[in-house]
């Protein structure tokens, strides 16, 4: 797991993104107001447990492919909460930073 200093580094842009994210046979659509390489702030929601891992999927801007991945709580705030992405495979990975660095330039 990524340090705080870590996470810290990489880039976040602001978003209006819709995850799902699926947990014990529940899903739920978060509203992500920021995303970077390594996961997302899922805002306007009653944040889960630290620790806890869910299921996500999510079409970035601009893009037709899904990525799918797991995440776990990192933080959790009053109304929000941010999730580390897990199990990125490589392409989605290099998806996810183009567009990270193609958004971070506006």
């Amino acid at each position: 797991m990524a340090s705080e200093n870590d996470k810290r580094q990489q880039t976040r842009i602001p978003v209006d993104l819709w995850i799902e994210a699926a947990r014990d046979g529940e899903l739920y659509y978060q509203r992500a107001s920021n995303l970077s390489v390594g996961g997302a702030f899922f805002v306007q929601t009653i944040p889960l447990p630290m620790g806890t891992r869910v299921s996500l999927k999510f079409t970035l801007p601009g893009d037709t492919h899904e990525i799918v991945c797991e995440g776990d709580i990192v933080s959790a705030k009053e109304l929000g909460m941010g999730v580390q992405f897990v199990g990125l495979v490589p392409h989605d990975r290099a998806r996810l930073e183009k567009a990270v660095l193609k958004l971070a330039k506006r």
